[in-house]
């Protein structure tokens, strides 16, 4: 009988003590620190709150891309389409402009729900596509849905978008706390609301990754031939990677709508946005749930916390008074990236935080 493959081996096993049980237990640690920073933190009742709201958004976003690419092994680089399809049916279904106004819940229920069939839609022809022919597909998705969104002014808005885009709790008062007000003013409000809804999905992903379902998309990344032999319908499994994916990215759109309080322009969809998404994912271990939030962290925190703080520091020091770029940490800051990328990819392929089976495959040793 041949020998089983790599991927059949056993996973190590989790280190014992301490390390084990945070190891095992590291949503619940994270989710306890986050919670409580606001109150240690005052900076977070201000921009660093909205800023490290949209960490979460983007975490949400990531966490969805991983489904597709880190579950299922299947490329793609139209996630961004997705994300910008979720801001655009809330937006539709709550801004003033338009009848409807059925407030954030519902209107986020309904965007989500059109997300996931406009993924099955997606990927209900692409089924027999794999690699770089699946890789195009979805970048020509991506690149047609940004194109219709702007050329639909009469709905979208054009290069406007949609605004503005009511705050979640709009018009609905709690024990004489207007809700809506509550968000507009103050940051920590949609601070919480996002990393309870990044909670969601990291427990989400967790049952995924036990499920039946989860260990079918394995087993169709690593050998889809050998999946239905085992009776394994590939088939059904691409088309819920499909719709998981779609689904939980345009809920990650519904909440930087809401915190935007507008959609942005379409461009802000765009692909560039998909492959920064895609960075995070690979950069932080592909199929790890903490190796994805840690990539978002380093990827996205990088380009909207630790740059603007460094050039308002140089500034203040008066390092840079002509304002040129050559000395402006900005300037450089996709250098510095693309550069930490190249030595992650170079001495640690794996991703930061790899998965347990993907970490086990990279370094098994040969006979």
């Amino acid at each position: 009988m041949a020998a089983p493959p790599p991927s059949a081996a056993p996973l190590p096993p989790r280190p014992a003590g301490v390390g084990g049980w945070l190891a095992s237990r590291w949503e619940l640690v994270a989710l306890v620190l986050l919670a409580a920073a606001p109150l240690c933190i005052p900076a977070l009742g201000g921009a660093l709150g909205g800023q490290v709201t949209t960490l979460f958004i983007y975490c949400i976003l990531a966490l969805a891309l991983n489904v597709m690419v880190g579950y299922t092994g299947l490329v793609h680089l139209g996630i961004a389409s997705f994300f910008g399809i979720g801001a655009y049916c809330l937006a539709i279904l709550t801004v003033p402009m338009y009848p409807f106004r059925i407030g954030f819940l519902p209107a986020a229920v309904v965007a989500v729900l059109v997300t996931a069939g406009t993924g099955l839609a997606l990927g209900a022809p692409t089924l027999r596509l794999r690699g770089d022919y699946l890789a195009i597909v979805t970048l020509g998705f991506g690149e047609v849905a940004k194109v219709t969104l702007r050329n639909l002014e009469q709905i979208t808005g054009g290069m406007k978008g949609l605004n503005p885009v009511p705050p979640p709790g709009a018009g609905v008062t709690v024990a004489g706390l207007d809700l809506g007000k509550a968000f507009a003013i103050d940051p920590r409000w949609f601070y919480y609301l996002s990393l309870l809804s990044l909670a969601g999905v990291v427990l989400a992903m967790r049952r995924l990754e036990t499920s039946r379902l989860g260990r079918a998309l394995v087993a169709v990344r690593e050998d889809e031939l050998a999946a239905q032999a085992m009776g394994i319908s590939a088939t059904r499994v691409k088309l819920s990677a499909f719709a998981m994916s779609s689904a939980v990215a345009g809920l990650a759109g519904c909440l930087y709508a809401a915190s935007l309080s507008t959609t942005a322009d379409p461009n802000a969809y765009d692909f560039n946005r998909s492959i920064m998404v895609l960075c995070a994912v690979i950069l932080g271990g592909l199929g790890s749930i903490p190796g994805t939030i840690l990539g978002v962290a380093i990827l996205v925190g990088f380009d909207t916390v630790l740059a603007p703080w460094a050039d308002s520091w140089i500034q203040q020091m008066n390092i840079n008074p002509s304002g040129s770029s050559a000395l402006s940490f900005s300037g450089w800051r996709l250098a510095i990236f693309g550069l930490a990328l190249v030595f992650v990819m170079r001495y640690r392929p794996e991703g930061l935080i790899p998965s347990r089976r993907l970490a086990a495959e990279l370094h098994e040793e040969g006979p």
